[in-house]
């Protein structure tokens, strides 16, 4: 792995390498130090001005507005109008989402606020296998037939979630069987946009962003007069939105991966808030299930324990029950759903263990050379497509190159794509789309159906893109390090500044150090299979000054560097800081990105 220090910092006191203070002791110069640390991490993340960094560091939700986020008002107001015609002719209502974490969480907040505004909606979410991604013909077929749908008159009116920009061709079957579309999504538009009633539109946010939006322009409509946002928060509708919505929008952008950075930051800081006070009964006894505990919940929660049981469902079975557990009122409803939840995870994950060693055998037998093969493209029809996303994320993770993960069906296949920096994968399968049924996604994570007797032509091309647009250097994995600093600057001033810059993820990460000519004190392994390494360290003191401060550090699945440390080879050390909270005793703790042998003095 290559390291790549972002800046360098200028210390006025001169370098504080081997400074040796105790880091209880503030002194004027650790508090300079701490400042000239947060200016960094802020011109890292692209923050110069003072505004810039104001808005940063104190977000407010008044400024997510469609103006930012390049929502075009026309389209909004056309949605609107479309909608509030459609409640008051008593029409029928279908919030069409999709069966991801993000598609199902945009679904409950329209849903809700329309059925709020007394609108007759029902929800839909389509079958990943019986149906497959998006707005499809079986899906419109779906909601004419069955009588569920018909809520209202025979006029029906469609809002999709998290999808329909790619539609172009089903909206026009929709609008043929007399149905109006309205499309909210954030996936990379085509060339040829859909010729729906409306499209609230931007890959800003996620799809429940995007539905949030929606929501509320619609509840806004009836208070046209209503003032600054000071007073519109004083109505009822509007509190009642934010105080149910929020939380579904953190857990859908956390989900989806987008970029926590502008109005996504924004919401997912009052998302979180909300979401670790949520009422809401069917999270509640998700958050239960899970053995977690509200008001500690942050980003890495929502990405590792609860979405993945939303998005289990929609792998496996039907996503509907995850629409349920966020919608429904009753607790004893609510427990049997966070269970049923949280054993089709357990299946999920098994799974896709099994998918995961199968690839990686397959790419064995197929002699597969890291140097040559710039890109993974893989295919068996034993593979489920509720996994092969998961399976394409987990090849990328330890091959470092895009791939591409294919469900091999008789006549049709779907297949899930993964890719790094560098290579933007949707465009690179739209330069196939000759060959193709469908396609979407974004430039990290999309995918696309094919007739099977296509497939290897589009392997082949995908190989060939992936060969002439990567080298090496785009195939090497890059740490990128903030700053280096002494271990010895690893305050608790400096930890709580760091807080300020939460919630960290994509486009914001949570800060990363580098130190030199660090000492290993003492190292040994831990965990059940003894694949962890923990280690104390302090830094070698280059003054008089002999005083050191010693800290804890773990590795998680570093133990493979144990048998190489010892006290008199010095190491260089890449890490983030966290505060520990074990047996009651809270302190400082080190958690290792990466280790480099330090250069001879």
């Amino acid at each position: 792995m290559k390291w790549q220090i972002l800046r360098n910092i200028k210390y006025p006191f001169g370098p504080s390498s081997g400074r040796g203070q105790i880091s209880n002791i503030k002194t004027k110069s650790d508090l300079v130090k701490t400042d000239e640390i947060t200016k960094v991490l802020l011109a890292n993340r692209g923050l110069k001005t003072k505004k810039e960094i104001e808005e940063f560091l104190n977000p407010k939700l008044e400024n997510v507005t469609n103006r930012n986020l390049g929502i075009k008002k026309k389209e909004v107001k056309k949605a609107v109008s479309e909608i509030k015609k459609a409640i008051k002719n008593k029409d029928s209502i279908v919030v069409y989402g999709d069966f991801d974490a993000d598609g199902v969480s945009g679904t409950a907040i329209l849903w809700e606020t329309l059925n709020m505004e007394g609108a007759r909606v029902m929800p839909y979410i389509p079958h990943r296998v019986q149906e497959g991604y998006g707005l499809s013909k079986k899906g419109i077929d779906n909601i004419l037939t069955d009588s569920r749908y018909k809520t209202g008159t025979d006029q029906f009116l469609i809002i999709t979630v998290d999808h329909g920009i790619t539609a172009a061709a089903n909206v026009d079957y929709a609008k043929k069987k007399g149905i109006k579309v309205i499309i909210t999504d954030h996936h990379v538009p085509p060339k040829r946009l859909p010729r729906a009633t409306a499209i609230v539109h931007t890959t800003e946010l996620s799809g429940a962003g995007v539905a949030w939006i929606l929501a509320q322009a619609i509840i806004y409509a009836k208070f046209p007069n209503s003032g600054n946002w000071t007073h519109l928060r004083q109505i009822p509708q509007f509190r009642e939105l934010d105080s149910n919505s929020l939380e579904l929008v953190a857990i859908g952008t956390i989900a989806d991966m987008v970029s926590l950075i502008g109005a996504n930051r924004t919401l997912v800081k009052y998302g979180l808030e909300a979401l670790n006070k949520t009422e809401r009964v069917g999270l509640k006894a998700l958050i239960t299930e899970v053995g977690i505990k509200q008001g500690e919940i942050g980003p890495y929660e929502v990405s590792f324990i609860l979405a993945p049981r939303l998005n289990a469902m929609g792998r496996l079975v039907h996503a509907m029950d995850s629409l349920r557990l966020l919608c429904t009122k009753d607790p004893d409803k609510a427990r049997e759903l966070a269970q049923k939840l949280g054993r089709t995870n357990r299946e999920r994950q098994l799974l896709m263990e099994e998918t995961v060693t199968h690839a990686k055998n397959n790419l064995t037998m197929k002699q597969y050379n890291k140097e040559e093969t710039k890109l993974i493209f893989l295919s068996h029809e034993s593979y489920n497509q509720g996994v092969i996303g998961l399976v394409a994320g987990k090849l990328v993770e330890e091959f470092y190159r895009p791939a591409v993960v294919v469900s091999r069906g008789e006549i049709i296949s779907k297949a899930s794509c993964r890719s790094i920096n560098g290579f933007n994968i949707i465009e690179a399968i739209r330069k196939t789309q000759g060959l193709l049924v469908d396609c979407g996604g974004h430039p990290m994570a999309a995918g696309f159906t094919v007739e099977t007797k296509y497939l290897e032509m589009v392997e082949k091309s995908l190989k060939a893109l992936a060969k002439k647009e990567l080298n090496q250097e785009k195939l090497t994995k890059v740490l990128k390090v903030d700053c280096e600093i002494d271990i010895n600057d690893v305050t608790w001033d400096l930890y709580q500044k760091i807080q300020q810059f939460m919630p960290f993820g994509l486009g914001n990460p949570e800060p990363v150090f580098m130190s030199k000519n660090v000492t290993v004190r003492d190292a040994r392994l831990v965990g059940a299979d003894g694949k962890h390494l923990k280690l104390s360290l302090s830094c070698r003191p280059t003054t008089n000054d002999q005083r050191l401060t010693t800290f804890s550090a773990i590795g998680f699945k570093m133990g493979e560097w144990f048998s190489r440390l010892s006290p008199d080879k010095p190491i260089d050390l890449a890490y983030t800081i966290f505060a520990d909270n074990w047996s009651g005793e809270k302190k400082l703790e080190l958690k290792i990105k990466d280790i480099a042998r330090a250069a001879p003095a």
